[in-house]
């Protein structure tokens, strides 16, 4: 159970102050998420964000979950020409046509792993020893755009078929799906959030 937000929290300085941005941040963001799912819509919602702000694709979740079968890889990998070109035609989503062609493409590649390892999840973990990393950042300033695990984490997608995965787009995928804790330590989540594991700072 998260806490209740404190009414003057101190949060990361990256949410600003908008009220959608600020919910992510505050009962999402650094999470550990082990739902296969949920870990394919974050992977296909991060690489649609390449060349724009989190904040404009937050924004189109929710059409996105409805363009995408609710981010059910097994129905994304069967989507055809035609569904390209409708998807296309959606103003709802980021309408760039290789990152539409990419999520039906990663949504197979998705699917690999699943049938490989029994799930994405038991895959993903195990790039991080199935524990959190939990960093202490004291600002933005030492954040980091990738890391060598992030290398590790591309170079490992690409080889088998994933496209919009370079290791910024990793990075940032780890660090919402908290196999990162990026929360800066002056913010109160960064405490929540380490809380949720037992790997000590």
């Amino acid at each position: 159970m998260m806490n209740d937000t404190p009414s003057k929290a101190v949060r990361c300085a990256w949410c600003g102050d908008d009220p959608l941005y600020q919910a992510y941040h505050d009962t999402e963001w650094g999470v550990p998420l082990h739902d296969d799912r949920a870990l394919f819509e974050l992977l296909t919602l991060e690489g649609a964000q390449a060349g724009l702000s989190w904040i404009t694709v937050l924004r189109k979740r929710e059409t996105y979950r409805q363009a995408f079968a609710g981010f059910d890889p097994a129905v994304v990998a069967t989507f055809t020409e035609a569904d390209q070109a409708t998807l296309m035609q959606n103003p709802g989503i980021v309408r760039n046509r290789l990152k539409i062609s990419s999520t039906i493409d990663n949504a197979r590649a998705f699917l690999a792993i699943q049938a490989e390892f029994g799930s994405f999840d038991a895959w993903l973990w195990q790039f991080v020893g199935g524990q959190p990393i939990h960093n202490s950042l004291r600002s933005l300033a030492d954040a980091q755009a990738s890391t060598p695990l992030s290398d590790a984490l591309s170079k490992a997608l690409k080889k088998r078929g994933f496209r919009f995965v370079g290791s910024t787009i990793c990075y940032a995928f780890m660090q919402a799906a908290g196999l990162v804790n990026d929360h800066t330590i002056d913010c109160f989540r960064h405490r929540e959030v380490t809380a949720l594991s037992s790997r000590p700072l």
